[in-house]
């Protein structure tokens, strides 16, 4: 394959490997790149498109001649032949990147993508849209076995500190462990960094913003105008429901944030079906997220879930806390970890930074567990899976303190570590493994804890 061309302003992502790679495997399916709104897929692949000689990019939404191409046409060699005369653009297999862009405007093509596996495979075809998700879900089976999805976040932390220019700084993350802590210097660099990324967020628009220079308060307005956006979509995401409920359970979600979703504090005079209906649909959308309770007796962590038990997240810190109206002043300065973690804004991003750094072509859950019993409550605010066995999770607000839900979860599972997430440096405490929140996705990715 070429070497990339010049293609712009653009921040490196780790999903950026995982494109190429798909580009340069022989055997190929059509890729489906998905994820909520402006988290950055059509960015990511116009910048994959600099390895390619030629590129062909199709917005449905806004050319009604594609549109009709592929709503008229099924072989996709008729299609291709359209193609390249409308745009003028030459589509050769091998040699050009084909980008189907708000592709869940146009059902057919997205019924179409499996035929080009059969008959051009060596064709690179991409697809993307907002709220393809909704889409999908009228089309159940899309493509089974010759389509491939790959899901995408926004920005990590690890990605915000490489688009920093802080390599050096990520590569001593890594070498760090609970016998080699950092220095304190860079533990405290790196926890300011972690705290302009709490009150930024990782949505592209924010970080490319604040890294081009411009200031924290310019980075808000710029949060509002996507918070704007999104609550606009609601009314895109089921005509039957109306667009005030939706809104309603999605403020509902933000208010019980770190705590278990009440479906009867979800809005005002709903039952518990509406509120429901609301909440799969904000599922659904990618804006909000649901961490399921586990009976967290064994792997897959899904075997034995309750599902009436649910917490929900938001998808990013940014939005959460601009949208909860915290004081960005005190995560930036104070030293109270509460005001860190006000509203479990430290919670939230360690449930995002364990989601960003799984395998993206696998849509991955997250689990917590919890026992409530007369004698007292526990609670692990995360359970995930390492090299197969189960491992706890808890962001603790200091390094104080008994650690009892933790100690009950490993007594009562026979499991032999857990991990603790809070601003402490590396160490360890007996068989509970100390991670800084600043270091959690970084070493999470791939790494055995």
């Amino acid at each position: 394959m070429n070497s990339p061309k010049e293609n712009g302003f653009y921040l490196k992502r780790l999903i950026d490997t995982h494109l190429l790679d798909w580009a340069q495997t022989k055997e190929r399916k059509p890729l489906l790149l998905r994820g909520a709104r402006q988290v950055g897929k059509s960015s990511a692949i116009r910048n994959l498109s600099g390895f390619f000689e030629h590129f062909l990019e199709v917005n449905f939404e806004m050319d009604a001649d594609a549109y009709a191409v592929f709503t008229t046409q099924k072989d996709p060699l008729l299609i291709i032949e359209r193609l390249s005369v409308l745009y003028r653009i030459p589509v050769i297999e091998g040699k050009t990147l084909l980008f189907l862009d708000e592709i869940q405007a146009c059902p057919e093509a997205i019924s179409r993508l499996r035929f080009f596996y059969e008959k051009m495979p060596g064709l690179h075809v991409v697809a993307a849209g907002s709220l393809l998700e909704f889409a999908l879900s009228e089309i159940p089976s899309f493509g089974v076995g010759r389509i491939r999805s790959l899901f995408m976040y926004p920005f990590s932390f690890e990605e915000f500190l490489a688009a920093s220019g802080e390599e050096t700084l990520l590569g001593m993350i890594k070498k760090a462990g609970s016998t080699v802590p950092l220095d304190l210097p860079l533990h405290n660099k790196l926890e300011r960094y972690l705290r302009t990324f709490l009150v930024l967020g990782g949505m592209p628009e924010v970080v490319s913003a604040y890294l081009r220079g411009k200031s924290l308060l310019e980075t808000q307005a710029i949060l509002d105008d996507l918070i704007i956006s999104f609550r606009s979509d609601f009314a895109k995401y089921k005509k039957r429901v109306p667009t005030g409920r939706i809104r309603e359970v999605f403020e509902s979600v933000v208010a019980q944030m770190g705590g278990k979703f009440v479906f009867a504090k979800g809005g005002s005079g709903l039952n518990l079906k509406q509120v429901k209906e609301a909440l799969d649909l904000l599922i659904l959308s990618g804006l909000v997220l649901p961490v399921i309770h586990s009976s967290g007796n064994g792997i897959p962590l899904g075997a034995e879930i309750n599902p009436k038990k649910q917490k929900m997240l938001l998808l990013d810190t940014g939005l959460f806390q601009r949208i909860l109206g915290l004081k960005i002043s005190d995560v930036l300065i104070s030293e109270d970890f509460s005001a860190v973690n006000k509203g479990a804004l430290a919670e939230l991003f360690v449930g995002l930074e364990w989601l960003k750094s799984q395998n993206p072509f696998h849509q991955e859950n997250l689990y917590y567990w919890s026992k409530e019993a007369g004698t007292g409550n526990a609670e692990i605010d995360y359970l995930i899976d390492v090299d197969g066995e189960v491992v706890p999770i808890e962001v603790k607000s200091s390094g104080t303190g008994s650690m009892q839900s933790m100690h009950i979860f490993l007594h009562q599972k026979n499991r032999k570590k857990g991990l603790r997430v809070s601003l402490e440096n590396f160490g360890r405490t007996g068989n509970i493994e100390i991670i800084p929140l600043y270091a959690f996705g970084v070493k999470i990715r791939g790494v055995q804890v």
